[in-house]
């Protein structure tokens, strides 16, 4: 057998998993083939998608189906032994084991991290590859774990026999909350970004301390209803009758897995009665959901509960840690043990990235003040001063601002897509309802069809509460779009919810991350991959904080010409912390003067400041310059000169593997294409995108260049089915661009198929190279001028 012929298949077939097999790894419950670490990262160029490639490790191995242990990377026998080492190295740091081995089929490198003697990597012969048992016993003895609490340590994750298996940060949140608890540590913070399957993990976590006996009764604690009742039907349903929620004045004893609200268990003294009904023992594990929003505060009543059973373990769960200088969730739990940040689940493709267009609005960036004795729509004398944004919606309202609002909302859905999910954050209730009535009237069409096309849902509403569960069923239509202001800012699950609207002032780092999870989650099923976030308060300079993980995909920032923004002039204190997620009154709701709330004003002028674009390049900074020429920088980085450029797209057997390739490198082709394509209303191909904007050429649309094409006579030296074929390939050149004339399936659909079967359509050309050659050099001709 000659191993230099075999495939990389091949090697693990024949050589790798037999030296598994003999030293005794179970093939069927300790080996993963090709096993999937992250999705591929989401990619959005203007309003089209795509993945990046994802992670897979040719071999993970696992001493218990919860406990990876090791990686094997193999190469095919071209390559030398430790070729895939590097690969490996960096698949075992995502997943933490210490065990990483490189094969080309001759035998093993081998990585210790663990090395006794310092010598971290050896070549091993294909029999002496390490059983399951000795590598196990190694990082144990490392780790100093005795035999209880290896015990507890190896103990089984629930499985349902679906093939459905934690993610991979999900199993190192498991694996590392279960260790530190084996190892003695009683207050643990878990911190993973909204969307990334919290209480999935809870539920495993509580599953193996459960089923091992090394806790008996467990209490978990959440602020929503809908979470409490979410977890029993869904990620906790396992626990079948051992599981009961605590009612009000409800401590039945006779359970092991109990679930609250907090609000269940604190309030009145006849509320905080029903916690003090089970004696400070009785729970030995406590774990709080969303712990970030008031356990953490000393003196709140949530805070009461954790020292009232004092003696149970306690585990943090939230999104973002909180800390002030009042409040600090590490203070009471500690460093957190794990973190999945935002930033890591975008990049891993398990959550949806976002793009910003950013609105600014005249009177938010210049201020208003009104003329001397100037009265309100209700007769009210305007106090005479400067209001800015940190008054608007607050102490004055401008209601042809909050109509302006509304109607670019509308706009946007208008290009998009009006039934998609749409949360709108406002500034308080009384701007909540005012939106929505904007909203009502800019969309009367559907508002007079369709009463649940806009709803408000705030805490005051008992009709537009009951059409929270509504919003977030992605089955359900209705209501497309939510108004809010405090409600929805946590707890709210809107895997479709492709829109969010900032018009409200967010100072909480907290608080803006929180909402900004409101988008976060993928639904592939109905389309959703991305989403968008409109700003008119300048919400999204806390992007640029260094405690935000996430970077946008790109930021539309409205501005006068080219002269910079004015500065901020509307100053402003954060929301009191630890009042996130409720509707409060706020500062509006003072008394400005005269006993007056606010003044609503509704003859003053408003408009949007011209809009320029910025982006995020490639490796998530703000690109500051124009669009122009931070492309034509990048160009130049990636090309000599227009002749090398020319050379290599000519000489490229597939032209969308540069537009790819490019693309990746941070080269926004769909914005170049509005931007350039908005006065001329024609569609430019990439290749004429790059010209002009690098080399100064003049850009030619695709139907041009098509049209070019066919006064060339260039078909007469095909026979007549081929030349149809061709016209048809430049015809859906012109309509789509080139990387659609390269697909192969382009000839299984119309018109192709009137013209012949794919097959009978390359037997024109006299078989599949001479159909290749003609594709060659139709693209020849089409960029030859």
């Amino acid at each position: 057998m000659d191993k230099k012929q075999l495939s990389e298949r091949d090697i693990c077939t024949k050589f790798i998993t037999p030296s598994l097999e003999q030293v005794g790894w179970d093939i069927a419950t300790q080996v993963r083939e090709e096993f999937p670490l992250t999705n591929g990262r989401i990619i959005v160029r203007g309003s089209v998608h795509t993945r990046g490639s994802r992670k897979r490790a040719d071999y993970v191995l696992f001493y218990k189906p919860n406990i990876p242990i090791a990686v094997i990377e193999a190469k095919d026998n071209k390559h030398s032994l430790g070729d895939g080492m590097q690969q490996a190295l960096g698949y075992a740091d995502l997943l933490q084991v210490p065990f990483v081995f490189s094969s080309n089929g001759d035998g093993f490198l081998f990585h210790n991290k663990l090395a006794p003697d310092g010598i971290i990597e050896r070549e091993l012969a294909l029999h002496e590859f390490p059983s399951a048992e000795t590598l196990w016993q190694w990082w144990a003895a490392h780790r100093g774990l005795d035999d209880r609490q290896n015990n507890l340590v190896t103990q089984d994750y629930f499985s349902d026999g679906s093939g459905k298996t934690p993610r991979y940060y999900q199993l190192l949140a498991i694996n590392k909350t279960v260790e530190a608890i084996a190892g003695g540590q009683n207050r643990i913070l878990l911190v993973m970004a909204t969307g990334t399957g919290k209480t999935f993990t809870a539920f495993q976590i509580i599953w193996r301390l459960w089923k091992s006996k090394a806790k008996k009764r467990i209490l978990f604690l959440a602020d929503r209803n809908i979470l409490v009742d979410q977890a029993i039907t869904n990620d906790f349903k396992p626990f079948g009758s051992a599981m009961t929620k605590i009612q009000k004045r409800q401590a039945d004893k006779s359970y092991e897995i109990y679930l609250s609200l907090y609000q269940a268990v604190t309030g009145n003294e006849e509320e905080k009665n029903i916690y003090k009904q089970f004696s400070p023992d009785f729970f030995d594990l406590v774990i709080i959901d969303e712990c970030h929003r008031g356990s953490a505060a000393e003196d709140s009543a949530w805070r009461e509960i954790l020292e009232y059973f004092n003696s149970a373990t306690q585990i943090g769960l939230t999104a973002t840690p909180k800390e002030t200088k009042e409040v600090s969730n590490i203070d009471y739990f500690g460093e957190p043990i794990y973190t999945y940040s935002l930033k890591q689940g975008i990049n891993d493709g398990f959550l949806a990235p976002y793009k910003v267009v950013r609105i600014d609005i005249d009177k938010d960036l210049e201020g208003w003040r009104p003329d001397k004795g100037m009265l309100d729509k209700y007769g009210n004398e305007i106090e005479d001063r400067i209001y800015n944004q940190r008054d608007f919606d607050r102490s004055l309202v401008l209601e042809k601002r909050t109509e302006l609002v509304a109607r670019k909302v509308s706009d946007f859905l208008r290009r998009t897509n009006r039934f998609d999910k749409t949360i709108i954050f406002c500034e308080n209730i009384e701007h909540a309802e005012r939106m929505r009535q904007a909203l009502v009237n800019e969309n009367s069409d559907l508002a007079s069809k369709h009463d649940k096309y806009v709803v408000r849902i705030t805490g005051d509403n008992e009709e537009g509460k009951a059409e929270l569960d509504n919003f977030i069923f992605p089955e359900k239509t209705f209501p497309v779009i939510a108004t809010t202001s405090k409600l929805m800012t946590t707890g709210v699950d809107a895997q479709t919810c492709k829109l969010i609207v900032l018009d409200q002032r967010i100072q909480s780092m907290t608080e803006f991350k929180q909402i900004i999870g409101r988008g976060t989650r993928i639904n592939e099923e109905f389309g959703k991959f991305y989403f968008t976030i409109i700003d008119f308060k300048k919400a999204t300079e806390l992007f640029a904080d260094p405690d935000f993980d996430g970077d946008p995909v790109q930021i539309y920032e409205p501005q006068a010409g080219d002269s910079p923004l004015p500065p901020d002039i509307s100053g402003g204190e954060p929301y009191p912390e630890g009042q996130e997620d409720q509707d409060w009154p706020d500062l509006q709701d003072k008394p400005v003067t005269g006993g007056v709330r606010r003044y609503v004003v509704d003859n003053v002028e408003v408009r949007v400041v011209a809009e320029r674009v910025q982006y995020f390049d490639a490796n998530g900074k703000l690109i500051t310059e124009s669009l122009r020429d931070y492309t034509r920088k990048a160009l130049a980085g990636e090309f000599e000169s227009l002749y090398d450029f020319l050379n290599r797209w000519n000489s490229a057997e597939q032209k969308q593997a540069i537009i790819d390739e490019l693309a990746e490198h941070g080269i926004f082709f769909e914005a170049l294409a509005d931007e350039i394509g908005r006065k001329s209303g024609k569609s430019f191909d990439p290749f004429d995108l790059i010209c002009h904007v690098a080399w100064d050429m003049p850009p030619l649309s695709r139907k041009e260049r098509a049209e070019q094409v066919k006064k060339r006579n260039y078909f007469t030296k095909y026979g007549e089915e081929a030349r149809k074929v061709l016209e048809a390939l430049l015809d859906k050149y012109a309509d789509e661009g080139i990387g659609h004339v390269e697909e192969t399936q382009i000839l299984t659909i119309s018109p192709f198929t009137e013209i012949g079967t794919p097959m009978e359509i390359v037997r024109f050309f006299g078989g599949v190279d001479g159909y290749r050659q003609a594709l060659l050099d139709l693209e020849h001709e089409l960029y030859c001028a």
